[in-house]
């Protein structure tokens, strides 16, 4: 059995750099199967994967500026092109923790804010804050750059930082934002107990490789003869 309600929520993920066609062509036939929201890629396979998803619901979902954030705002917004004019319906973009950090919130909302113009109307865009290197004063301010540069989303991480998505940090981003903008938690949810809590704190999209076990349903015991 397949819960399919929190199948919906899922972007099913393989960001991993050794990937290989074979399985980013798994990937997208899970997806279709299990009926998650999205694949997210990178920027190399999203032409693969818009053909390979074609005719279903499944969304495609793309990387910028990933997993660092530290490029520079011309790359991100060329890989955020780039992806969109291949299909990508998703941007899932790495938010400049350095610069936020450093005190330079203008700086780091212009990035964002040009990434979100590059693609408007083809792709939404979610912001990576990368939460595990930010205190909570800094991720509250990042959630309000993020929305301030028109992103759909805000995202707890990207899964090859120092920490991963935590319930505490999903509760803290749901409070941080409006009631419009979506919030994903991603990196280390392995579990169905997990992303239920992730979810039940307020992640309205999770983005995990763990996706077809988390959805997967033990088979009802049969009823025995009466």
């Amino acid at each position: 059995m397949i819960d399919r309600d929190l199948a919906g929520l899922i972007d099913h993920t393989l960001l991993k750099p050794e990937a290989t066609q074979p399985q980013i062509e798994a990937l997208c036939g899970e997806a279709v199967e299990y009926g998650f929201a999205a694949v997210c890629v990178s920027g190399t396979w999203v032409p693969l994967a818009v053909s390979a998803v074609s005719g279903s619901p499944v969304k495609v979902a793309c990387v910028a500026g990933f997993p660092l954030g530290a490029a520079s705002t011309a790359a991100k917004v060329c890989e955020a092109e780039d992806s969109a004019a291949n299909g990508a319906a998703e941007v899932d973009v790495v938010m400049n923790v350095g610069a936020l950090r450093s005190g330079r919130s203008p700086e780091v909302e212009a990035d964002l804010f040009q990434v979100v113009q590059a693609v408007q109307g083809r792709s939404i865009v979610k912001v990576i804050l990368e939460c595990a290197l930010l205190n909570d004063a800094e991720k509250v301010h990042a959630c309000q750059l993020a929305e301030s540069a028109g992103a759909a989303f805000v995202k707890t991480s990207t899964g090859f930082g120092p920490g991963g998505a935590t319930v505490e940090d999903v509760a803290l981003l749901r409070r941080s934002v409006g009631p419009d903008t979506g919030v994903k938690a991603s990196g280390g949810i392995r579990t169905r107990e997990a992303a239920m809590a992730m979810v039940a704190a307020g992640a309205t999209r999770l983005g995990t490789s763990s996706s077809v076990a988390i959805v997967t349903l033990p088979d009802e015991a049969p009823t025995p003869d009466a």
